[in-house]
This record gives structure tokens, C-alpha cells and sequence, in this order.
């Protein structure tokens, strides 16, 4: 689950650096990256305080089959940078003596990014890896933002990735209603997607829709990108949305109507061409509004998927019940 650390201004500053080691050592990361992460924090932070009117700073593990990072992102709405080359330059400093701003972010992230739009404000992104050692390249990047609804302890959402060579397939599950029985149902439509790659994301929502049969159910979708076929196999039921987009063409999801574990009157597998540069993946919960458009982004659609998935939570996040965003690109 994604921590969301409440930047309302700078006293709100060594909280957030806290907070964030404290996930930092949890994850088992040494003395060094956690330094690492809290001045990473702090300078985030700082910048949302000082120049972003506020904001938020997004905190999550990352896992892969070898190694745990940190990924951490500063999101707000304010009044965006003009000129993203010259605050990365040294000597343009957020914090006096606790580094150079966005230049300092740079120089401790293992990987970096930044999208920022006048008066839609900035997001930036930085993970680190312990060490200092990236984790082994595979063919697709993956980002993902998934927050519980205000005031809830879990998160009544899952999602799953898996990769396999050239074969990206993911889940996202949202548990009817919110709270702890919806997480358990999530929950456990993740722990069925993993038990075993299905044949097909059909055959994966069929298998998932009768293991929830005891939980309180939810919305379910699994897809299976074949990057080199250029193609997205999906199978949704319930009001998971998503779309595939490339190549200047968007293809939305079509998701069946029903309550996995409960009602599936009918499922079907809909095929995605999803040829041409600039192939983006995006599945999401009905925590974020499905009434938007890459087309609002310019450039977007070219940043790194965690910064994709942390805007679009920004900006269609409803804030009243959980919301996960996946988001899926060709690795470059």
C-alpha cells in the first residue's frame, strides 16, 4: 500500500523525513539508503512547502523477485516550474544546507523523474535501490499508486504484475465496499492471481470469481500485454477501467457487468491491437474518475509509469474510497 504523507507546509517537513525512513528500514534497507531517502524526503517535502502550496509525498516499497527499493513522489497543485533545466542545476537550493533542490533528488535517486505543467502543478519521482544497484532490466516498466480511502487502516484494494519475458500480465482487484472485509477479498484475488499463471486473463477471472465465492467479492480485471505481438488480451468484471494507448490511438477497456465471487451473469475476452511508439497501459479502481483523457497530459504519456500513475491519482482521485492506479510501459 502506498503511504501518503500530508505536506501542508514546512513544519510538516521532518514528519514526512521521518516517516519515511521509518518504511525504509522496515523494507531492510542499511544506514546509507535510508540517509539517502530521508534527504530525498526532506527536499521533496521542502519544495512542496515552499513552492508547490502544499502537497503530498507518496511512499511505497518496491519489490521485485531479487531485491526491495523505495519509491518516493511528490505530487501537488501548484504552480508548476518554468523552467525544469534550470532548477535541476546545482546551486538552486530548497533547503539551504540540506542540499540543492531537485538537484540534490537527482543525484541521490537511483532513478528520476519529473512532469510539471503551469498552474496543474509538479509531480517528481525517485527510487532507490540498495546500494545503489538497479534491479535486472526486464522488457516492460511498471508504476503503481494504491491508497485506502481517508481514515482506513488497509486498503480495499490489490493489484498484481507479473513479467515473463515478453508476457506482462496484471491484476487489479477492487473488495466491495472498504475497509477490512473488502481488503480481504482484494487480498485474496491477489493471492489467486499469483497462485498460478492462467492460460488466458479469462480463464484467470474465472478462476478468481469462483475462489471469492466466501469473501465479499469485488470488481476484478487481468490482462496479458504481448509486447511482441503488439497486443492487449483483457477480461474485467465489475468497474475496473482501463485503456491501452499508442501509436496516437487509445483503445478503452470493456469491463462485464457483475461482482466476482457472487455474480457473473457472462465473461468475455476482448483482443487490444496496441502497435505504434508510445505504448501506455493504464488499469485502474473506480477510486479515480474513468472521465479523462492522456490527451489533457502532453508529454505525460513519455514519463516514467510511476509518474504517470501518481498524477492521474492527483488529478482523479475521488478521496473518498480506495484507489489504485497500474500503469504499464514498454521498458526503453
Amino acid at each position: 500500500m502506498t503511504a501518503v504523507l500530508a505536506v501542508a507546509d514546512r513544519s510538516y517537513v521532518s514528519g514526512a523525513r521521518r516517516e519515511t525512513e521509518a518504511i525504509a528500514r522496515r523494507i531492510g534497507l542499511g544506514d546509507d539508503d535510508v540517509g539517502r531517502a530521508g534527504l530525498v524526503a526532506t527536499e521533496l517535502a521542502t519544495n512542496l512547502a515552499r513552492h508547490g502550496g502544499g502537497g503530498d509525498l507518496l511512499v511505497q516499497p518496491l519489490a521485485t523477485p531479487t531485491v526491495s527499493g523505495l519509491e518516493i513522489t511528490a505530487i501537488d497543485r501548484g504552480p508548476g516550474i518554468a523552467d525544469i533545466g534550470q532548477s535541476l542545476r546545482d546551486g538552486v537550493s530548497t533547503f539551504g544546507s540540506a542540499g540543492t533542490g531537485l538537484g540534490a533528488i537527482r543525484r541521490q535517486s537511483d532513478e528520476f523523474d519529473i512532469y510539471s505543467t503551469a498552474d496543474r502543478g509538479t509531480a517528481t519521482l525517485a527510487r532507490l535501490w540498495p546500494r545503489r544497484k538497479l534491479p535486472p532490466r526486464e522488457a516492460a516498466t511498471v508504476g503503481v499508486v494504491t491508497v485506502a480511502k481517508p481514515e482506513e487502516q488497509v486498503c480495499g484494494d490489490s493489484y498484481g504484475v507479473t513479467i515473463s519475458g515478453m508476457l506482462v500480465t496484471a491484476m487489479v482487484a477492487d473488495g466491495l465496499g472498504h475497509g477490512v472485509a473488502a481488503h480481504d477479498a482484494a487480498e485474496e484475488a491477489r493471492r489467486l492471481f499469483h497462485r498460478g499463471i492462467q492460460s488466458s486473463p479469462i480463464a484467470a477471472i474465472r478462476a478468481i470469481h469462483a475462489g471469492l465465492r466466501p469473501t465479499r467479492g469485488g470488481a476484478v480485471a487481468v490482462l496479458t500485454l504481448d509486447l511482441a505481438a503488439s497486443r492487449v488480451a483483457f477480461c474485467g468484471l465489475g468497474n475496473i477501467a482501463g485503456l491501452a494507448a499508442s501509436g496516437g490511438s487509445v483503445r478503452r477497456f470493456v469491463s462485464m457487468n457483475g461482482i466476482a465471487g457472487h455474480t457473473a451473469e457472462r465473461l468475455q475476452e476482448f483482443i487490444y491491437p496496441c502497435d505504434g511508439p508510445g505504448l501506455v497501459v493504464v488499469l485502474h479502481s473506480d477510486g479515480l474518475s474513468a472521465n479523462w483523457s492522456l490527451d489533457r497530459y502532453p508529454g505525460l504519456a513519455g514519463r516514467h509509469p510511476g509518474l504517470i500513475a501518481a498524477v492521474l491519482y492527483r488529478d482523479l482521485g475521488r478521496g473518498r474510497d480506495d484507489a489504485t492506479v497500474l500503469v504499464i510501459k514498454r521498458a526503453e
